[in-house]
């Protein structure tokens, strides 16, 4: 029992000495861009241009944990409805409907690292949510078309990511993120179709501050 414990003792404190070695935080700022599919008959996907930041703790030299905060500016959504739509809260006739959504999304997880010499290829998994007046917007204009559909709200689904990336180091504490590609989960309730799954695609680049460490 004895020889269990100091095992047990010494991987913990192995463990603990390769933290201690190795605490790094990283303060990211980037630009993003996100093409969402909106997934509602006769409007396209949408090209959302915005960006953000956050902030990396490094538990070791292949593992973090990340939390980011990205936005996206507003952008026009135009549907045309060429035949009247029933939904279970009204009913949305014939008509183009013009409209601004934006974005905002905050995810946190994993990260795992294979750092090189001057480069860090990673992978990640994040989960959280998101928010957008995007359909919203959508619903006031079918109401204000002569649309008898329950009017929208903002909403906060749920919200993940998964993809890497890979950053290039400039000097001991500055790095360029030269691209970061994530499939994007969202799960908005849309208007027309009552679907709630859209599948999104994310580029991500800026520059990351890293602070501790050797």
């Amino acid at each position: 029992m004895k020889k269990v414990l100091c095992l047990l003792t010494l991987v913990a404190m192995s463990c603990l000495s390769v933290f201690a070695q190795n605490p790094k935080f990283e303060l990211f700022g980037d630009y993003s861009y996100m093409q969402f599919n909106p997934t509602v008959n006769g409007l396209q996907s949408r090209a959302l241009n915005g960006g953000g930041g956050g902030i990396q703790f490094n538990m070791g030299r292949y593992f973090g944990i990340k939390g980011e905060f990205q936005g996206y500016g507003s952008t026009q959504w135009t549907t045309t409805v060429t035949a009247p739509i029933g939904t279970p809260s009204g009913i949305i006739p014939i008509g183009t409907y013009k409209s601004n959504g934006n974005m905002f999304t905050y995810l946190f997880g994993p990260v795992v690292k294979f750092p090189a010499k001057h480069i860090v290829p990673f992978g990640e998994l994040l989960f959280g949510g998101s928010n957008t007046n995007g359909y919203a917007s959508l619903t006031d204009a079918i109401v204000a078309g002569g649309g008898t559909i329950n009017r929208g709200s903002t909403q906060h689904p749920f919200t993940m990511a998964g993809g890497g990336g890979l950053d290039v180091a400039a000097n001991k504490h500055v790095s360029f993120r030269l691209a970061e590609v994530d499939y994007v989960l969202t799960r908005y309730t849309n208007p027309l179709t009552q679907t709630n799954n859209q599948n999104n695609f994310r580029y991500v680049g800026g520059i990351i501050f890293t602070f501790g460490g050797e």
